[in-house]
């Protein structure tokens, strides 16, 4: 049974999201723009089609959004969506520097999406539950929009799933410390191994979960994922909420950084990343 319909959109002032764990940081921006629909999508690809219209919550800079606008056209179209003007800039830019033209770009909170029932043949959202206070309100919600019989889609990374070699203690505090952070902010880091539980909670029954990689092993890749991270853990939101909520201080985080550095030089240096995803019926 779905949700009762609610009659028209909902007034988003009540925002739930809390502080976002990352933060803006250009060592954030250049990880995440690395990501493509090919690389972090692949599983919804094939049921995307000319003319559906598809919601893209949380959709950062943009690059995943605009290769799932050109998956839908010419005749369907993509909303694009995020929690703040200046991050939906971000994604905006995407889209003149792309010349795509069937996004378009609205400000929102996904627990309370002021968008209308049954709006959307998709609905997708990429490492975005791991973030929320509420990941089943966001699904309801996620599911309210979408048309019954559509599909809503989500990907979302599993942190103690994360493994590498060779074993550096400075990768083991980095670990630790991002989850506590995580969790000072009422986010989930662990998101992956729950989508199939939230989504059922949420109230679907056509669930269909599954489970992705990316690895980062050959020397381009091993410099970029560890040169990225030793920047994020001393100069992005994540290193300025550790400090203030006095989890590391500087120094440690420097140590920290080090250590990634470290990591990225060893010519066996091998990182895995697991993702949980699913796609679920509304």
């Amino acid at each position: 049974m779905r949700p009762p319909a609610s009659g028209g959109p909902r007034d988003p002032s009540s925002g739930r999201g809390g502080a976002y764990t990352h933060g803006h940081h250009e060592s954030v921006l250049r990880s995440h723009r690395w990501r493509t629909a090919d690389n972090s999508a692949g599983y919804l690809l094939p049921l995307l089609r000319p003319g559906l219209r598809l919601l893209d919550v949380g959709c950062g800079p943009g690059t995943i959004t605009m290769d799932l606008a050109d998956r839908v056209a010419p005749t369907g179209s993509v909303t694009a969506l995020e929690q703040t003007q200046d991050a939906l800039d971000l994604a905006r830019a995407e889209a003149g520097r792309r010349g795509t033209p069937n996004v378009s770009f609205v400000v929102g909170d996904v627990h309370d999406l002021a968008l209308p029932d049954d709006a959307f043949d998709v609905v997708h959202a990429h490492q975005v539950l791991q973030h929320l206070p509420d990941p089943v309100r966001a699904l309801r919600e996620m599911r309210r929009v979408c048309r019954p019989g559509g599909v809503v889609a989500a990907r979302d990374s599993d942190y103690a799933a994360f493994t590498w070699w060779p074993e550096v203690p400075e990768l083991d505090r980095w670990l630790d410390l991002y989850r506590r952070v995580a969790r000072s902010n009422g986010a989930e880091p662990d998101a992956g191994r729950r989508l199939l539980s939230w989504a059922l909670q949420a109230g679907f029954t056509s669930v269909t979960p599954g489970a992705a990689t990316w690895c980062y092993a050959s020397p381009d890749q091993r410099a970029w994922w560890g040169g990225l991270w030793a920047e994020r853990v001393v100069a992005s939101d994540l290193a300025r909420q550790a400090v203030d909520r006095r989890l590391a201080t500087t120094d440690e985080l420097a140590a920290i950084a080090a250590g990634w550095r470290r990591w990225a030089e060893q010519e066996d240096a091998w990182f895995c990343v697991l993702h949980g995803q699913l796609l679920a019926r509304a």
